[in-house]
């Protein structure tokens, strides 16, 4: 029934049974007996014919505008079997915020090409949000929740803010011991839409006041402010781990639960919904996934 269906396609497409004809190489006789034998199965005429052209029945009208999805189904099923038999091959497109594609994306795609050679990897680091299907994006990298029933997200690393700064810096200008102490120092903000206030999370939210503050679009551009001893900073956990590890920065207020957004935010993972994931996400996913978690 699936070649009944494509040619009754191509017909409605060409508006010529001679012309969809060419499309297949069969004369257009042939095409004419298996129009007719699906319409002999619908049990519903699906065109009208004279000696010229041929014109779609209301019910030939209706009947296309499923049978295209059904053949495009078909196809996305077929091109998800095959793929699922063949090595991870092709380009990969990653879209990723600006600080957690350098500091935790970027340094893992070495290692995952050598694995997977047959891979070409794209990536994309920027604050904006990307339409996957629209840009042709196959995994994008993104804080916050899932608005789209289209998408499926997958949970990387909790941002887990924290503030800190320099020792130098702490030096100078003493260690705050209460939040209301960060009214006596510059804050370092980040400026994306929405995440440049600092809330104190515990049983309440509560904004904090901040004074002197300096405010930067990048969260690595707020990594080397401090680092610089330009003051403190709210930052992800996933951003300073290693300066932490070393000495570099040093957290303050530790006991204490911070966010730049009113709540506690995530990072994930985020690509399209299909019944068969291609296998380049499929590895690419588990692999970050994996790395990430041992890391942590």
């Amino acid at each position: 029934m699936m070649k009944r269906i494509a040619y009754f396609n191509a017909v409605m497409e060409e508006q010529s049974i001679t012309e969809a004809s060419r499309r297949f190489d069969l004369q257009p006789s042939s095409i004419s007996r298996q129009i007719a034998s699906l319409e002999e199965e619908l049990g519903v005429r699906l065109l009208n014919r004279n000696t010229r052209k041929v014109s779609p029945t209301e019910a030939g009208l209706r009947f296309y505008s499923y049978s295209r999805q059904i053949l495009s189904d078909l196809d996305e099923a077929k091109r998800a079997i095959s793929d699922l038999q063949q090595e991870p091959q092709g380009t990969l497109t990653i879209s990723s915020t600006v600080g957690f594609g350098e500091t935790v994306i970027l340094p893992l795609v070495p290692a995952f090409m050598a694995e997977y050679p047959k891979l070409k990897i794209k990536v994309e680091l920027t604050e904006r949000v990307v339409d996957l299907i629209e840009e042709g994006v196959d995994v994008a990298i993104r804080s916050g929740t899932l608005a789209d029933s289209s998408l499926i997200a997958r949970h990387l690393l909790p941002n887990n803010f924290i503030i800190c700064a320099s020792p130098t810096y702490l030096r100078q200008a003493g260690t705050p011991e209460t939040p209301q102490d960060l009214t006596q120092h510059r804050a370092i903000k980040y400026g994306y839409a929405g995440w440049g206030n600092w809330f104190q999370i515990s049983d309440k939210i509560e904004r904090l006041t901040l004074s002197d503050t300096l405010e930067t679009n990048s969260v690595n551009g707020q990594k080397q402010l401090i680092l610089n001893h330009g003051g403190l900073a709210l930052i992800p956990h996933w951003a300073v781990q290693r300066e932490l590890a070393t000495g570099d920065l040093v957290q303050v207020l530790p006991d204490l639960t911070f966010s730049p957004h009113g709540q506690q935010t995530s990072t994930y993972a985020i690509y399209l919904k299909r019944e068969l994931i291609s296998p380049k996400i499929k590895v690419f996913m588990d692999y970050i996934t994996k790395s990430i978690r041992a890391a942590s």
